[in-house]
């Protein structure tokens, strides 16, 4: 029994012998080791630290126990997060549903329409609501977004200071963030208490950060402060609370040039930190510097409106070293869960709530000062400061006695935060924890604050689109959910074989933990005592992580596979530093790597120089030793992927890591491709010295439609004390007795913790023998499906034997020159087929590349690829005059229901063929709900909020 997840997971598991023999070896494994090179294959013996494998059942079992070691209190703790009542209607038909989770970021737009339209709503929400003009699709956490305020504030400037004053009254992580972050790339920051003293009118900085309303709970008109920042030339970033905006004038009314912040409290779980939906808007004329991802609106072939990725050229793929950010996603699971709290409630549903939260926290205020206690504040929105001097300690000890967890600020002062799972017993248990009465604080709970600013009352409207008043009724919420995400192509429809992004299997077993309160309702600061489990749980998948990758250490604090990179380019910056090797900031970086690998060194203090690919696809040796020759002195690191990114293992990577150590460089093996190299071998063995992994690729956590993600970061033990850090975490020691100290990178200790609970059931599932097979299972699909191809579309490249990696790249370029047909139009017409198209020219124009993954079954991998051999077929039949070059079946795809049912058909090739290119799609056909989108009319026409509904008739 112990084996039975590893047949459920790996889809080729009954035919993986005759998929290998086709490919002329005896098995899978036969496969891979004669791809990889002998030099770095790690013995099977290797991992048996690692547990055996355990069923779903036993898997489960254990993760109860892990669960029943938290204990789910009453948090009111605050700092930036809030319990809240997910509706049951978006936990059970957007959480908890794969036609949500399983999607990919939208790339390919027509059949992506449903998460674009719900990722519009969100931009819309957090327009309105911060009264800018345009919002991004989300940001990571609130922290992250408040740095990449700061970044965009420098270059929107036009000051040349390297100043930016930091609220003192900001949340604790988020000044642990902007630290670390600043410090690299050379910003300096000045605290300041703009509520008592405003900034003079002489100042010189280049901008400015304003907590709105303060980590204190502190609610205050910083007017006059913003307006003295911008008369010196600055730029103004305030973080709002979504909640609070709805009684409280926004940050645009105010004056603000950038809001930022987060919108976990919209219907997210707290889950001790993440994953969380952050957020951004701007002002106008801002847009264009946002970082992340933005949903415009635009139009397809028919002339109807349609959504779509906006300014794509802001893409870190393409800017690579010019790139403003090296954030390339966003929360997008979250975000559509935050938007759609919005739409169920509404606007009038929202200020009910925010004004049940605010008079809950002002009658707990009234009655805690009648026990003798002294506000610190007394304009607030839900969280109470109290001065209790010599007393804290012991108040907030009676008050976890009484199952309520509150914030030791110091010896002297607690703070309470109110949420809209605040009840009348809670209240009376905290007044109770001061020594007051029961029932002192319910009288008014429900009536109206007296501690909110008459001058700070919000007196505009918002979401005031239909959307936001359409779907009150459970039933039209459920329809409306589930019509968005019929238009949608996720992995529960079929293969999604995009190269370099393993979209594999999310087991619903390993799903299953993430929806329970135990992982779901806890706060990232709760006391240990109450994490226990959490603590386990996060020691155990440090060392499985260290033990699979051959390094040391394991943070696992990063919430992107971006804040990895940057993490483990931050720890080289400060190993070099505390060896006073000031001048290394060198990165090298090959031709072919990801554009955040470019983005995250710049970010990381360091200027990057490119070193040539060969022919092959592989690093050019003698370009790399010539590059490290000219930069010796300066050289800081080598960044490189392993497999390539072109899809192949290369045989030269021992020389390769031996030349960079041997000139006083650090190695960072980018942690993209692992599902090929997993069991087989290790990035420590190869000369790496930190790799970020990627949890929601090899590690099967969901995408989500473009978040969340988890991108730890492992490192050898030199490294291991520069890794992320976190002045709140409830352990600072970690697996193999490491501590870390290399300053924040996410909002919370252990980043997106409620999901590791997925990558940690993963292992337990698959145990070092199933990891192994997973590989080279992933491995044995690339190669039948590059064999099977290869006469119809050139693979580009190939190593030892040829063979291919985890992907394979068709090149599509001799089929354009021979008839006209692009590569986006073998994508779009792959939808016709019920596909979703592999990634499009990256890491090279005019390719598709192409990665099964482990997961697929033989019938699925022989669909894709009669798919791919008839639309050779279509295309050559263009080529030959038989269709013309601007009718065809390929340059009109997608084809729509609508397309080939309304009107008279006058193309020269029949409805039948548009829309049932092959016979299976009779019965389980996808319809894609628009034709080809116009991008270029979106970027000219920049529309990123809900457009009306006439817009639609």
């Amino acid at each position: 029994m112990s084996d039975a997840f590893r047949s459920r997971h790996i889809g080729t598991a009954g035919d993986s012998a005759r998929l290998a023999q086709a490919l002329g070896y005896a098995d899978a494994d036969a496969v891979v080791r004669a791809a990889v090179p002998v030099a770095i294959l790690t013995p099977r013996e290797t991992l048996a630290a690692l547990p055996s494998a355990a069923t779903e059942q036993e898997t489960l079992a254990e993760l109860r126990g892990l669960a029943a070691r938290n204990r789910v209190l009453r948090p009111m703790i605050g700092l930036g997060y809030y319990d809240t009542n997910t509706p049951s209607v978006i936990a059970r038909n957007v959480f908890e549903n794969p036609s949500w989770y399983t999607a990919y970021t939208p790339y390919q737009p027509e059949i992506s329409q449903g998460r674009l339209e719900a990722l519009i709503n969100f931009q819309t929400m957090v327009a309105d609501l911060t009264g800018l003009d345009t919002a991004n699709a989300s940001m990571l956490d609130e922290s992250t977004a408040v740095v990449e305020g700061m970044l965009l504030a420098r270059r929107a400037s036009k000051s040349r200071s390297t100043v930016f004053l930091v609220d003192a009254d900001a949340l604790p992580q988020t000044k642990s963030l902007l630290a670390h972050r600043a410090a690299a790339v050379g910003i300096d920051l000045h605290e300041t208490s703009f509520d008592q003293s405003p900034p003079p009118a002489d100042i010189d900085v280049f901008g400015a950060f304003i907590q709105y309303p303060g980590a204190s709970g502190r609610v205050w008109d910083p007017t006059e402060a913003i307006a003295a920042v911008q008369a010196a030339g600055g730029k103004v970033v305030v973080a709002a609370d979504l909640l609070a905006l709805t009684l409280l004038r926004s940050p645009g009314s105010l004056g603000a040039d950038v809001a930022v912040g987060t919108t976990q409290r919209f219907g997210v779980p707290l889950g001790f930190g993440g994953p969380h939906a952050g957020y951004m808007a701007v002002r106008a004329g801002l847009e264009r510097q946002l970082p992340g991802r933005l949903v415009g609106v635009s139009q397809d072939a028919a002339g109807h409106p349609a959504y779509r990725l906006s300014l794509q050229t802001r893409e870190q793929h393409i800017r690579r070293e010019k790139a403003t950010s090296n954030i390339c996603t966003a929360q997008v699971l979250l975000a559509v869960m935050a938007s759609m709290y919005a739409v169920y409630h509404g606007p009038d549903g929202l200020r009910e709530i925010a004004r049940a939260v605010a008079a809950r926290a002002s009658s707990l205020a009234d009655a805690l000062t009648s026990t003798g206690a002294e506000l610190v504040h007394d304009a607030f929105f839900d969280t109470v400061r109290v001065r209790v001097p010599g007393r804290a300690a012991a108040i907030v000890a009676d008050a976890h006695g009484r199952g309520i967890q509150l914030l030791l600020v110091d010896d002297d002062t607690v703070g309470v935060s109110v949420d809209e799972t605040t009840t009348a017993a809670d209240l009376d248990a905290v007044v109770q924890a001061f020594g007051g009465a029961a029932g002192a604080a319910r009288a008014g709970a429900l009536g109206v604050s007296a501690h909110l600013p008459a001058s700070l009352s919000r007196i505009d409207e918002f979401l005031t689109h239909e959307v936001f008043h359409a779907h009150r009724s459970e039933t039209q919420m459920m329809r409306y959910l589930k019509s968005l995400a019929d238009r949608d192509y996720a992995l529960d429809r079929g293969m999604i074989p995009l190269g370099s992004c393993t979209m594999k299997l999310n087991a619903a077993t390993e799903m299953a933990a993430v929806s329970w309160p135990e992982f779901a309702k806890i706060h990232p600061f709760a006391p240990a005592e109450d994490v226990e489990g959490y603590l386990e749980l996060v020691t155990q998948l440090e060392g499985w992580l260290a033990e699979l990758t051959g390094y040391d250490a394991v943070s696992l604090q990063p919430n992107a596979g971006s804040q990895g990179e940057l993490a483990g380019l931050l720890a080289i910056r400060g190993y070099h530093l505390s060896r006073g090797d000031l001048s290394r900031t060198v990165c090298l970086i090959p031709s072919s790597a990801h554009g955040t690998n470019a983005a995250s060194a710049v970010l990381a203090g360091m200027s990057v120089v490119v070193v040539a690919c060969d022919d092959a696809g592989n690093v050019d040796l003698d370009d790399l030793r010539a590059k490290i020759a000219l930069h010796a002195d300066a050289l800081s690191a080598l960044m490189i992927t392993y497999p390539s990114t072109h899809g192949v293992y290369e045989h030269d990577v021992l020389a390769i890591t031996q030349a960079v150590h041997d000139a006083g460089g650090q190695v960072y093996i980018d942690g993209a491709n692992l599902n090929a190299l997993l069991g087989f071998a290790r990035f420590g063995d190869l000369g790496g010295d930190v790799s970020h992994l990627n949890l929601h690729k090899t590690f099967a956590i969901p995408h989500g439609g473009g978040g969340p993600g988890v991108g730890p970061v492992a490192a050898k033990a030199h490294l291991a004390p520069f890794l992320p850090s976190h002045d709140q975490a409830q352990r600072h020691e970690h697996a193999g007795g490491f501590t870390f100290d290399g300053g924040a990178i996410s909002a919370a200790p252990y980043g997106s913790a409620s999901i590791l609970p997925i990558s940690w059931a993963y292992v337990r599932m698959l145990g070092p023998e199933g990891l192994r097979d997973a590989t080279s299972h992933a491995v044995l699909a690339a190669n039948y499906v590059a064999q099977r191809l290869r006469a119809h579309y050139p693979v580009l490249y190939t190593g030892a034997n040829g063979l291919v990696a985890h992907e394979c790249i068709l090149d599509l370029r001799p089929l354009r020159d021979e008839t006209g047909v692009t590569v986006d139009d073998v994508a779009k017409r792959l939808i016709d087929y019920g596909f979703h198209a592999p990634t499009m020219s990256f890491p090279v124009a005019g390719t598709l590349m192409v990665e099964p993954t482990e997961s697929e079954d033989v019938a699925e991998l022989d669909r894709f690829i009669e798919a791919m051999i008839s639309i050779k077929a279509e295309a050559i039949a263009v080529g030959a005059g038989e269709w013309p070059a601007d009718d065809n079946p390929l340059v009109n795809a997608p084809h729509t229901a609508q397309a080939v049912i309304a009107g008279e058909w006058e193309h020269p090739y029949s409805r039948e063929l548009a829309v049932y290119p092959v016979a299976s799609l009779v019965r389980g056909k996808y319809w894609p709900p628009v034709r080809r989108i116009d991008n270029a009319f979106g970027d000219r026409n920049l529309v990123c909020a809900c457009p009306p509904v006439e817009a639609f008739a």
